[in-house]
């Protein structure tokens, strides 16, 4: 039985709080990017393919500074997350300009991916050990879709707000994610506001999905399915996204899929907005220090 896992990275976001392609900034001491070190940890894990989403206007600078590198360890395909890229002939509003959100972003994958696949951002740092677990549950043999799960006081900006999907379970098993937008530092919690303005305290304990997932092909038909309805009931919204928490959560409470929780120990690291960034070249330069990785990656 086949042992291949594929690796699909989203890297089509806007990066418009961050101000530019924070995909292809420098983090590392010898010029990696972030995606750098999720490559080198996946292939350290067993993922054997690279299948990267990208915008069709970022793509030449994306394969020069990223792509190619890779081009000679693993085989590597490009797809296009593009507005008008849609099922059964839907046409998007006039005025929208930002992609559909991080659903439709994995649905851009579907006519290449044959195998279980681990799904992250590209501006996300996991660790290691989060990609050694998700390879090690990615098996034909084995159902379960996984998601890697955080802790949310660890995965919060110093300087604006995040998204997060918030994690209810039983024992290591998914019963709920809610996407919550919004969510800012309070004390050694967080809050956030509810579609009434209300505000919601938060103990920082929560379990939170940081969009590090494990699926099986069979995904992209419930993603369609999903999407051809999102896109009615807000197809005309503008600024609505199909976010992918919120297809994992439908599946789960509809009980079409069990969803394993890993529990990583890795440290996250995260670039929402530029001044992320210092943050980030810091952390990586400790685990540098710690021998966890070379000081030069690709060498």
């Amino acid at each position: 039985m086949s042992n291949e896992r594929t690796l699909l990275v989203l890297a089509a976001g806007m990066g418009s709080r961050y101000g530019g392609l924070k995909q292809i900034d420098p983090v590392g001491p010898g010029g990696e990017t972030i995606i750098d070190y999720s490559v080198y940890d996946a292939l350290r894990a067993g993922f054997d393919q690279l299948v990267f989403v990208i915008r069709r206007d970022i793509e030449q600078a994306f394969k020069e500074t990223i792509g190619r590198r890779f081009e000679n360890r693993l085989a590597v395909q490009y797809v296009f997350q593009e507005l008008d890229r849609l099922p059964d002939g839907a046409v998007p509003p006039a005025n929208r300009k930002k992609p559909w959100g991080t659903g439709h972003a994995i649905w851009m994958a579907a006519d290449v991916i044959r195998e279980p696949f681990g799904v992250i951002n590209a501006d996300d740092f996991y660790g290691a050990d989060s990609f050694h677990q998700l390879a090690g549950h990615l098996r034909p043999e084995n159902p379960e879709y996984a998601m890697a799960g955080f802790t949310l006081r660890n995965t919060l900006s110093e300087h604006g707000t995040v998204a997060r999907g918030i994690c209810r379970m039983s024992g290591d098993t998914l019963e709920s994610v809610q996407e919550i937008v919004g969510i800012e530092k309070s004390g050694e919690g967080a809050r956030y506001r509810d579609a009434a303005g209300a505000t919601c305290e938060l103990t920082g304990d929560e379990t939170v999905s940081m969009n590090m997932w494990g699926f099986h092909p069979d995904l992209f038909d419930h993603l369609r399915s999903q999407f051809v309805e999102f896109l009615k009931e807000r197809g005309s919204d503008e600024k609505a996204e199909f976010y992918i928490p919120s297809v994992v959560n439908r599946l789960v409470i509809e009980r079409n899929v069990t969803v394993k929780v890993l529990r990583t120990q890795s440290s996250w690291f995260g670039v929402t907005y530029r001044e992320d960034r210092p943050l980030v070249i810091e952390g990586i330069r400790k685990l540098v220090s710690r021998g966890i990785y070379p000081e030069r990656l690709w060498l």
